[in-house]
């Protein structure tokens, strides 16, 4: 599962066939969440307050770019890096 971007010991990440909706994954420490790209919401597992406040605000800023690497990844093509959170 190709990794796009990390910050603050967050890891965000897409795989390759993935079922809709558009989605990434993020990773902190033992949790994971699935994020709906389009509407920012959780679809499965969870987050620590922070850490989804962190991903939130990145994946606002990056939202256009998240959706390129998903039509990336649905055409089995690597995603390109997104820049961290600063």
């Amino acid at each position: 599962m190709p990794t796009v971007s990390q910050f603050f010991g967050i890891v965000i990440q897409m795989f390759w066939r993935e079922h809709a909706p558009p989605h990434f994954h993020a990773l902190y420490g033992e949790f994971e969440a699935l994020i709906d790209i389009r509407t920012l919401e959780v679809i499965a597992g969870n987050l620590p307050r922070r850490a989804m406040q962190l991903v939130i605000e990145w994946a606002i800023e990056h939202r256009a770019e998240l959706m390129e690497d998903w039509n990336l990844c649905q055409a089995k093509q690597l995603p390109k890096k997104i820049a961290p959170l600063e």
